[in-house]
């Protein structure tokens, strides 16, 4: 009887000891690069380009008139700064058709809303 419990002692010890918890994983020195692994964010396409034929400015939004050969289209934008005659660069963004402008009171047979709008310095 005293073997089996002494049996039962080492058993429910041993099971006591191996359900304990480990000790914490040491830590590891954070990577030189945080984002290390991670995608870079793509970058904005600016595949079409014109001639500024006008712009218009209103709060946090900027209407330009563009020439591309004989077409001519409306895009609007965040603020940028254009005038007249420059050339510039833009990507295909989003296009609307009927759209109202509350700002302007002015509704647009078809407008581009470009996420991106670049003047290409020096090109005239």
């Amino acid at each position: 009887m005293k073997a089996i419990l002494s049996l039962f002692a080492i058993v429910a010890s041993t099971v006591a000891f191996a359900t304990s918890p480990a000790a914490p994983a040491p830590m590891l020195a954070a990577p030189a690069n945080p984002h290390a692994g991670m995608a870079a964010p793509q970058a904005i396409a600016l595949s079409q380009n014109g001639k500024v034929i006008s712009s218009i400015d209103v709060p946090t939004y900027t209407y330009i008139e563009v020439a591309q050969g004989k077409k001519k289209i409306w895009l609007a934008t965040s603020t940028t700064a254009v005038k007249k005659g420059d050339m510039i660069r833009f990507d295909n963004g989003m296009t609307m058709t009927n759209f109202y402008s509350k700002s302007l009171k002015r509704k647009f047979p078809s407008i581009l809303f470009a996420n991106k709008v670049v003047v290409d310095k020096g090109a005239k």
